[in-house]
């Protein structure tokens, strides 16, 4: 959507669960208004500081030395009052305060919609999709997402060295919301000999009939990862010891994943969407959210992205259980 005359001054905010990379998007913001003359204020702990005034104008050297670093330097937070009328009013109230004609917010699907209740009132809004959990709709990727299934392998190679010495199965939970990306991209390539996500039905016997057909070729170690949307994974680790009376461990990855210098992807990702979101409010598009399709980034009406349904890539599920046969 095009609306009025060029922005002159923006703000950024990250919101919701933090991600590897937002500060990668957060530089690419601050340097390229700055490149095109614009003022670039950082909000800080996301719309919970928006409503409390928490913004200061930012410049090359506030950014210097981050794109690197994990979390976000504008720290993040979940806000209830913003979810209401007045505490909208309030945000805006602040934005109009200080001039700010173009808000860029990085976060997930419920940072999206508070960014559309603003672009209601007069203010610019582009979102940059920041989660591990890729579970946006209308991008392949998110910011994020390829540091945590780096983190996740890392901890699979190691867990296995210790599961092969002691010839034990263990139950991996990873993050993810109610999506299964994380579980079933690291699982592939960390060789899991099952995959519980989500997106698919399983059954716990065909679980542990693989299990059984592993101990009769002489496997004597095993990978279960679940994906938390799936369940608990304690609980899934009792019962197959329950089942088989073999020693099972259960390891929760848990805010582990989240943490972490972002990978070369994800660095790369944030600071083309950081800068894309700079062009998008100077062209004057407004209720809009960034997504990569395929090499290319492109521009979505806030309903169009949060309206569609995610495409999970279930033949790259399949693959992973035929290879783990």
């Amino acid at each position: 959507m095009d609306t009025g005359h060029a922005v002159r001054r923006i703000g950024v905010l990250t919101s919701g669960g933090d991600a590897p990379g937002m500060n990668a998007a957060i530089r690419a913001v601050v340097r390229k208004g700055v490149f095109h003359g614009l003022e670039v204020f950082g909000i800080q702990h996301g719309y919970a500081g928006l409503i409390r005034g928490e913004m200061a104008r930012m410049d090359l050297n506030s950014v210097a030395d981050i794109i690197q670093r994990g979390g976000t330097k504008l720290f993040t937070a979940r806000s209830e009052e913003f979810k209401t009328p007045a505490g909208r009013a309030k945000a805006i109230e602040q934005l109009q305060k200080v001039g700010i004609e173009g808000l860029v917010v990085i976060g997930g699907d419920g940072s999206f919609r508070g960014a559309q209740e603003l672009s209601h009132h007069g203010v610019r809004t582009v979102g940059i999709p920041g989660t591990i959990d890729n579970d946006i709709p209308g991008t392949d990727y998110t910011i994020g997402f390829d540091t945590a299934v780096n983190t996740v392998i890392d901890a699979i190679d190691k867990i296995r060295d210790t599961a092969t010495s002691h010839e034990r199965t263990y139950v991996i939970e990873v993050m993810g919301r109610n999506a299964g990306d994380i579980a079933m991209i690291s699982g592939l390539a960390g060789g899991a000999e099952s995959i519980l996500i989500p997106e698919s039905h399983f059954d716990m016997e065909l679980v542990l009939e693989k299990l059984r057909r592993g101990l009769e070729r002489g496997k004597r170690h095993s990978i279960i990862l679940v994906a938390e949307g799936v369940g608990k994974g304690m609980k899934i680790g009792e019962r197959i010891r329950q089942e088989t009376g073999w020693e099972v461990r259960v390891t929760v990855l848990g805010h582990l994943q989240r943490g972490g210098s972002p990978t070369v992807f994800d660095r790369v990702l944030a600071s083309r969407m950081g800068a894309y979101a700079v062009d998008l409010l100077r062209t004057g598009k407004n209720n809009v959210v960034i997504g990569l399709q395929g090499k290319k980034l492109v521009a979505l009406g806030v309903d169009e992205a949060l309206s569609m349904k995610r495409e999970f890539d279930m033949p790259l599920y399949e693959l992973a259980g035929i290879l783990s046969i």
